[in-house]
């Protein structure tokens, strides 16, 4: 935030122990960790169980469903749940582990860091060499890892949506990578509104992503990311961050 905005300003790194002390100092009734990009969520998660003893509500999106959307495993779970595409994927938490689930799917792999930031530790690998020093680099940074089936080459399209605790449910823009996927979002040129999506194709991952957003109970903004392929009506749900991007 900015003065002018809020009655004080502190400059301090977030984490646990500096949010804690802000706390006790500022003794606020509620918080939100939806507006603070990926930090605030890590944060959010590692402080769950001591906001209630320290006298604050989380406002917004609640920590469970932050959890479910940044741990790669729940999510998948969730969305299987509903009868949601996702891709076929499996989670590790050691190289190994990594290097069988990628023999299982089939190389190529996509290997995505779970609980990261700007896809640090994600890429593509071909083979079990380039996977073990994929997920090295990845479990520097992260406790988990997702390897999912290569969808390269396919549209990468963006849904930003917005729910309010009404269960009233709206996509604001969608957006498309004008790279194909494979190339971090963060990287890519997006474009919006998308240019080379039918009104059919529109529409049906637009009904998508408020299914998706009312069954995690997302209440605020967020984004949800999807693979689609170029020749057909086949798609899968990449991701979803419960945060303002």
């Amino acid at each position: 935030t900015s003065k002018g905005l809020a009655d004080k300003v502190y400059f301090l790194p977030v984490t646990p122990e500096f949010v804690r002390k802000v706390i006790l100092r500022e003794k606020p009734d509620g918080i939100y960790v939806t507006f603070g990009g990926q930090t605030a969520l890590s944060v959010g998660i590692k402080m769950k169980d001591e906001f209630a003893g320290l006298g604050v509500r989380v406002l917004g999106t609640p920590i469970e469903t932050i959890i479910a959307t940044e741990d790669r495993e729940v999510f998948a779970q969730r969305m299987i749940s509903i009868g949601e595409k996702i891709a076929q994927a499996q989670t590790a938490v050691t190289v190994p582990e990594a290097i069988a689930a990628a023999n299982e799917i089939g190389y190529p792999v996509i290997c995505r860091a779970a609980f990261a930031l700007g896809g640090l530790g994600s890429g593509f690998a071909n083979n079990d060499e380039e996977l073990a020093e994929l997920t090295s680099r990845a479990f520097a940074t992260s406790p988990q890892v997702l390897i999912e089936r290569s969808m390269k080459g396919w549209k990468e399209i963006e849904y930003e949506v917005v729910r309010d605790c009404r269960d009233n449910c709206i996509t604001v823009c969608n957006m498309e990578n004008f790279d194909p996927l494979g190339i971090h979002t963060g990287d890519s040129i997006v474009v919006a509104p998308s240019q080379t999506l039918s009104d059919e194709d529109y529409n049906m991952l637009r009904t998508t992503a408020v299914n998706v957003i009312r069954h995690l109970g997302v209440v605020g903004e967020c984004n949800i990311q999807y693979a689609l392929n170029p020749f057909s009506k086949e798609y899968c749900i990449i991701e979803v961050n419960a945060r303002l991007s």
